[in-house]
């Protein structure tokens, strides 16, 4: 028998939700040990100087989220710890990306703090699921904050108005992260890129067509995917998605059904002439499993997305292009499996 049977049978009963309050107690013990460890490696660059005392505000604020959130296992993008979180942001106008950076090495410090424990410390049993629920409740964390975020008028940088996705800095920044945080712990995810074929003929048929499309485009691909998973208008004619720890089959097949779904519901009707117009997407699915220690550049595997998409076309178009695997990893020199993986 598996020595996490007991905790991977029962991940969802009485095991985990007596874990989840042990996690997050032990997390609010040591708030303090995180969220200096956290300061002391922020990266202070940017356009404003962050100041330590603001960075420790931060800091605290997003441990104790963090602990409320493995504690619960859910959130509420419209609560008061949501609504703090977005008041402290905006004292600084911190932008989305330094903010995502001070959360994931919160997740970091918080794990590393947490390895260190003799009873669900990463030697133990349960350190497998203990880390799941740190590293799940990070996610859901930065998720409700970019939910609360779009509420404001002036966030024209997280959600696009058109397809009502996030937008390509909402990506880059999440997407930077995530496949960091992928490397370190050698986990697995895919980036599917969408783009609709001909999208420049499609508004030749009226004013506003092309807009329309997009707009069903963006409602009808956000319900293919998990809360948790990041749909982002990619370019003006072109969404991708975010899916981690996702089998490869399964990102595979949710691109061709998504395909299909197109063809078949987003054809429209030329006024002009009377005739059906078929609206139709090729597409790239990137799989990667990452291994300890990888490091993988985004704008490189946003490159290997483009190319994959560009052989769709090439071959035809309506089609989904699949890859395995990234055109740039580089491995460690001496590639060792952190204490915080699983």
């Amino acid at each position: 028998m598996n020595s996490n049977s007991a905790y991977a049978d029962d991940a969802n009963g009485n095991v985990q939700d007596d874990l989840r309050q042990q996690v997050s107690a032990i997390v609010l013990e040591r708030v303090d040990v995180v969220t200096a460890d956290t300061v002391a490696i922020f990266p202070y660059s940017g356009a404003e100087t962050l100041d330590a005392e603001y960075c420790h505000k931060l800091g605290r604020l997003l441990a104790e989220l963090l602990a409320l959130v493995i504690r619960d296992g859910r959130i509420d993008p419209l609560g008061g710890f949501v609504q703090d979180l977005h008041r402290v942001v905006l004292e600084r106008a911190l932008s989305m990306e330094r903010l995502f950076t001070f959360a994931y090495l919160t997740e970091r410090t918080t794990l590393d703090e947490l390895a260190l424990s003799e009873t669900i410390g990463a030697t133990t049993e349960p350190w497998p699921l203990v880390a799941q629920l740190v590293r799940r409740a990070s996610f859901d964390l930065l998720g409700a904050y970019a939910g609360r975020a779009q509420l404001e008028p002036g966030d024209a940088a997280i959600i696009d108005k058109l397809t009502t996705l996030h937008t390509r800095p909402m990506l880059d920044a999440v997407l930077a992260k995530e496949i960091e945080r992928a490397g370190r712990f050698g986990s697995a995810f895919s980036l599917i890129l969408f783009d609709v074929d001909r999208l420049s003929a499609i508004n030749q048929h009226g004013y506003g067509v092309g807009d329309k499309v997009l707009e069903r485009l963006g409602i009808l691909i956000r319900q293919y995917f998990r809360h948790h998973d990041w749909v982002a208008r990619y370019a003006e004619d072109s969404i991708a998605v975010l899916l981690n720890s996702t089998d490869a089959d399964h990102a595979s097949e949710l691109a061709e059904r998504v395909r299909a779904t197109v063809e078949e519901r987003l054809e429209f009707t030329d006024h002009r002439t009377e005739r059906p117009v078929r609206v139709t997407l090729s597409a790239a699915v990137i799989n990667v499993q990452a291994a300890a220690g990888d490091f993988i550049d985004p704008e490189r595997l946003l490159a290997d997305a483009e190319a994959a998409v560009g052989r769709a076309k090439e071959h035809g178009r309506n089609r989904v292009e699949r890859v395995d695997g990234y055109s740039g990893v580089r491995r460690a020199a001496n590639p060792q499996a952190p204490d915080t993986s699983v």
